[in-house]
């Protein structure tokens, strides 16, 4: 008899409508009523081996693919069952099973969670009867096209719920804080998610977050009030996902990711940009504030040398982002605190690891920052990520990370090594959605000689000159795009860092400024 038979043995005796089955955790069984728990706890390894001694050879392949598994399993005695398999990660698996006859899953209606706070409730919202949440007409197209009506599958944590909505309607962030209701962020503007919801309090928001939360990720949200990591609902999309506690309580932001890697194309890469990906060796930078999809535009030059090139490919990210499966590149992906320390000794670490392109998720410190460059130098293509605004802010951010006394050496080193430089910010769409504006500064002789002798005031100049080798300023971009008719004049004004520079421009190609 396989191991799992006897767990639904147990199953059909008590007349439960699932078993639930975690790694390092009680047995549950699933009544109407509520759960109850056993005794008995399933460790991983054990696990694991229950659903590879069931599971089908497609649906483990699957397993391991997406991270999710269903299939139909006949026991000894006759019973059919559904199950569902999900890894929340290497060491951290949920099997659910149920009755085949209840295995379908039903359209459950999202909250409205009740006008009123709920101060005490420990419990997530429970799903009302299915009626779809009444739309303004203030709300967008997307959200009108969407009823709050998505579909779970058994077993699937409550959170799934609203993660399902957001993707429904098109935005890009959820976010969770206490004593408010769930908010998204839908082309750049922040809104209900679904309109008249009342507010989440604390204490139905850890029930709402915590059960989705990876061992590491909890036992750093314990110790420190801050965690990182990825959530994933197959076939949906991923998630990069951050815990944090303010002065109300508990709150998550959830930022979509995408599992489709959109082509340069898509993103209006321009061509110079995609070249770098062709060169042996160099350090590219992806820069912007927060939110500016510096993330997405990394992903698609990885996924162009992938489609390209016929080398290794090393990630080092926290957490992992977009996955890269194996297409002409061999790609291993190492995320912070679960495959290494950190970005510094993962940084090291592949050097010894025979990568050929290196993207380092955030240059977050001088040593971090001191290793890529040398990386760079010692023949690998590196592409990194920093929080600044422009191309010469970066040059000046990276030397300024360095005592005084190291400057001109890494000045000098600096100007050898970097190849590109690409700063965005997302601007509003006409008509809905966002487009990227890019700066673009490509190294080169002039480059590295201001570089090396601390002019990067100048480089605006070379970017404004060097248009035949792919430069272009912020400004040049944003004037573009307005000219265009992708982007109002005020939005392109507000995105500038330049706008003294903004406004000479809206004059010299006779565009209308109003900020009223």
């Amino acid at each position: 008899m396989a191991r799992l038979d006897m767990y639904v043995q147990h199953l059909v005796k008590h007349h439960a409508t699932h078993l639930v089955l975690a790694s390092g955790q009680p047995v549950k069984f699933r009544f109407p009523s509520g759960d109850r728990h056993s005794n008995s706890v399933v460790a991983h390894n054990d696990l694991a081996q229950l659903v590879q001694e069931v599971g089908p050879r497609d649906a483990m392949a699957a397993l391991m693919r997406t991270g999710r598994a269903e299939f139909e399993h006949k026991t000894d005695d006759g019973t059919d069952v559904h199950v569902v398999v999900e890894a929340l990660n290497a060491g951290s698996w949920t099997v659910t099973v149920s009755p085949a006859s209840a295995a379908v899953a039903a359209d459950v209606a999202l909250p409205p969670p009740p006008a009123t706070p709920r101060r005490h409730s420990a419990r997530p919202p429970a799903a009302p009867a299915e009626t779809p949440a009444a739309v303004p007409a203030a709300a967008s197209s997307h959200r009108r096209r969407s009823s709050s009506r998505v579909s779970l599958a058994p077993g699937e944590p409550a959170i799934n719920r609203y993660l399902r909505l957001m993707v429904k309607v098109g935005a890009s962030d959820l976010h969770l804080s206490s004593d408010q209701p769930a908010l998204v962020r839908l082309h750049g503007e922040m809104q209900p998610l679904e309109p008249d919801a009342g507010p989440l309090d604390d204490a139905a928001l850890r029930a709402l977050l915590l059960p989705i939360a990876s061992p590491r990720a909890a036992t750093a949200f314990e110790t420190t009030n801050d965690a990182d990591f990825a959530h994933t609902i197959a076939n949906v999309a991923r998630f990069r996902v951050n815990y944090f506690i303010d002065r109300k309580g508990m709150g998550a932001v959830f930022r979509q990711i995408p599992f489709e890697i959109l082509s340069p194309e898509k993103l209006g890469i321009p061509k110079q940009v995609l070249d770098l990906c062709w060169l042996s060796k160099g350090l590219v930078l992806a820069t912007g504030p927060t939110g500016s999809g510096k993330s997405t535009t990394l992903a698609t030059l990885i996924d162009y040398v992938n489609s390209n090139r016929q080398d290794h490919i090393l990630t080092i990210e926290d957490p992992i982002e977009f996955v890269h499966e194996n297409k002409k590149c061999l790609v291993n992906q190492r995320e912070i605190g679960t495959h290494t320390a950190s970005f510094k000794s993962g940084l090291r670490a592949a050097l010894r690891e025979d990568p050929d392109v290196v993207l380092v998720g955030e240059m977050r410190d001088l040593e971090t920052i001191a290793i890529a460059i040398e990386t760079a130098e010692t023949g690998h293509l590196v592409f990194g990520t920093l929080h600044t605004t422009s191309a010469p802010s970066t040059i000046d951010r990276i030397i300024d990370q360095f005592p005084a006394d190291r400057q001109e050496q890494i000045r000098s080193m600096l100007s050898e090594s970097i190849k590109g430089v690409i700063s965005q910010v997302l601007c509003k769409k006409k008509g809905g959605g966002r487009i990227a504006a890019y700066e673009v500064l490509i190294g080169g002789s002039a480059v590295s000689n201001l570089i090396r002798e601390g002019k990067t005031f100048q480089l605006v100049s070379v970017m404004q000159t060097g248009k035949t080798l792919g430069m272009q300023t912020m400004n040049e971009h944003l004037i573009e795009l307005v000219k265009s008719d992708l982007v109002e004049a005020k939005e392109a004004y507000i995105k500038s860092n330049d706008k003294v520079g903004m406004k000479e421009l809206f004059k010299r190609n006779n565009i209308k400024l109003d900020l009223a």
